[in-house]
Parts: C-alpha cells; sequence; structure tokens
C-alpha cells in the first residue's frame, strides 16, 4: 500500500509527477479558510507533507497520528513547533544551500536600492518629474568605500559579504569564526561595534527565540545617522515600531526591506509613505532557478524520510531513529 502524502504548496508538474509515481498524493494550493476543513481531514491519515507558509503545532500533530515527515520549502522553520514534532518523532527537513546566493543576490539589490535612491527616483522619472537635469536634493550615497556590517554572518551571510561592493566589512555571529577574517577580509565584532561602525548593517538572522526583536530602539540608537538598514531574514528580528521612530526622527538614513512584521505589508503601513524605505514583497529567494531547486531538495527530503531514509538536510536530528 502507497504512503500517502500532502503537498500544501503548488509544485512543478515534474514533481508532482514523481511524487505521485511512488505515493498516493492529495494536492492543495495554500491552506486556506476556503479548503482548511479539507486539509484537516487529509492531515488524519498523511504519512508526509509538503509546502511552506501553513503554520503547525501541537495540535495538528495530534490530527495526524500516521505524519512521519514535514518537508518545508524553505530555509526557516519558524511555523513549526520543533520541540513538539521531535517528541513525536516527526522528521522535519528544510532547504537550506540552494538558496544562499539569489537570497544574497536580493540583499545587495536592496543595498544598491537604499544608497542611490532606485526606487524613489525611478517613480520620480515615471512621474514626469525629470523635467531638468537633477541637483543635490536627488543624490544617493556612495557604497564603494564603506562599511557593511552583517549580523549573522551564516551562509547568506557569507554570500553577501562575497559580493564586495563595500571596502570594509564587519561581521557578528554567536560563534568564532576566524575563517571568515582569513577568506573574506571581514573583522568580527562584538554586535554593539559593529552597530557603531558599519555604513550598511544587515540582518541575516534565523527567527528564533532568541532573535525575536533582536534589533530594536537601542540598537538603532547606536547606529550612525549616515547608515542604512538592510533586513532580508526575518520581520520579526526587528523591531518593526522602532525602526519605523528610528527612520522618522532621521536617526538612521534609510532602510532596505524585504521581509516585515505582517506580510502581506498592510497597505497602511507608515513605512510605506517614507521615500527613504525599499520595500519588496518578500522576494528573496523568487526566481525561477532557485525555487524549483528548493523544490526539488523538499521532494528529494520527503522521498528519503519516506523511504525510511535520513533526509539531506534535517532540521530536528533528535528524531532521527535510523
Amino acid at each position: 500500500m502507497k504512503k500517502r502524502v500532502v503537498a500544501y504548496k503548488s509544485l512543478p508538474t515534474d514533481l508532482l509527477v514523481q511524487l505521485q509515481d511512488e505515493f498516493e498524493l492529495t494536492c492543495f494550493d495554500g491552506v486556506t479558510p476556503a479548503n482548511r476543513a479539507a486539509f484537516e481531514t487529509a492531515l488524519a491519515t498523511a504519512h508526509g507533507l509538503i509546502g511552506a507558509g501553513a503554520h503547525f503545532d501541537a495540535r495538528r500533530f495530534d490530527a495526524a497520528p500516521h505524519l512521519e515527515i514535514i518537508s518545508t520549502v524553505s530555509v526557516g522553520y519558524d511555523n513549526f513547533d520543533v520541540e513538539a514534532m521531535t517528541t513525536r518523532g516527526i522528521l522535519l527537513a528544510n532547504t537550506p544551500d540552494v538558496l544562499n546566493e539569489t537570497v544574497a543576490d536580493t540583499i545587495f539589490a536592496l543595498i544598491l536600492a537604499s544608497a542611490r535612491r532606485v526606487v524613489e527616483l525611478a517613480e520620480f522619472v515615471r512621474a514626469g518629474q525629470w523635467t531638468a537635469s537633477i541637483g543635490d536634493a536627488h543624490y544617493g550615497t556612495d557604497v564603494h568605500g564603506k562599511t557593511l556590517g552583517i549580523v549573522g554572518m551564516g551562509r547568506i551571510g557569507t554570500a553577501v559579504a562575497r559580493r564586495g561592493g563595500c571596502d570594509r566589512r564587519s561581521a557578528c555571529r554567536n560563534r568564532a569564526a576566524p575563517e571568515v577574517e582569513a577568506t573574506l577580509g571581514a573583522t568580527l565584532l562584538p554586535l554593539d561595534d559593529l552597530l557603531a561602525r558599519a555604513d550598511f548593517v544587515c540582518v541575516v538572522l534565523p527567527l528564533t527565540p532568541e532573535t525575536s526583536r533582536f534589533i530594536g530602539a537601542r540598537e538603532f540608537g547606536l547606529m550612525k545617522p549616515s547608515a542604512f538598514f538592510i533586513n532580508g531574514s526575518r520581520g520579526r528580528v526587528v523591531d518593526e515600531a522602532a525602526l519605523v521612530e528610528a527612520l522618522r526622527v532621521g536617526r538612521i538614513r534609510g532602510a532596505g526591506l524585504d521581509v516585515f512584521e505582517h506580510e502581506p505589508l498592510p497597505a497602511d503601513s507608515p513605512l510605506l509613505a517614507m521615500k527613504n524605505v525599499v520595500c519588496l514583497p518578500h522576494i528573496g529567494s523568487a526566481t525561477h532557478e532557485t525555487r524549483y531547486a528548493m523544490a526539488k531538495c523538499a521532494v528529494d527530503n520527503l522521498v528519503a524520510g519516506l523511504r525510511g531514509e535520513r533526509p539531506a538536510y534535517l532540521v530536528n536530528e533528535a528524531a532521527w531513529r535510523g
């Protein structure tokens, strides 16, 4: 008898065919109020889940007594109660590595767009306001020759540092990493020193209980008034109200944001009224190539787990009984 798999996100056709060849497959295009009851019913007999965006807590695991593995099409796994999964012996797999360079591209695009006022001035031209040579009221800020501060020097943070553009790089991470200094020419600093020195502060942290609102009013107060804040990790790593206030009073010069406390970003968010803020709709890994690679990685993780093999990217090692 085939094991049952529930896909709660659209997947490429060839990957769906691969799953259908081996498993009994039920598909949902996201979990919505309209299909939630049907999704919960499918959970009751599912051995494996694959998707992204839905929240899973102990209640949902209790409603899925046959569940062996969830394979999330993402690197972040803050939507999952990992402790509850591990207690029940349910594997959680994610998709790191395949999106490192693409997310780093997005973060560096935010650096350039914020410093050179790309979005603001593109709209200036589109609105027909470019009627003469621009003056200093429309000048931006150089990126070359500046100090790039990276808070969270993991896979993606390292990829950001490799992109260059800035002449000096600083890094802050939870453990010593001499290889960062040796290979990237970065200087490892305590967080407060990094904030005080950097011209561009890039946050690349996973969302955990320890990193929730990691950057707040105190941290913005340590930054240069000329500095830019860039967030390409998770919105809730930042105290968004404190960021809005720092921008409003000129405590920092600008911000480039791909993630927010609430997504989609509400239309009445004060961030949208600020010309010195670039807001993107969480596009970090959103290219055709990378999203396919993520889906393929997630399928491979799922298939391995359901075959009794260790997934290549296992989050909760303690749940593995191989």
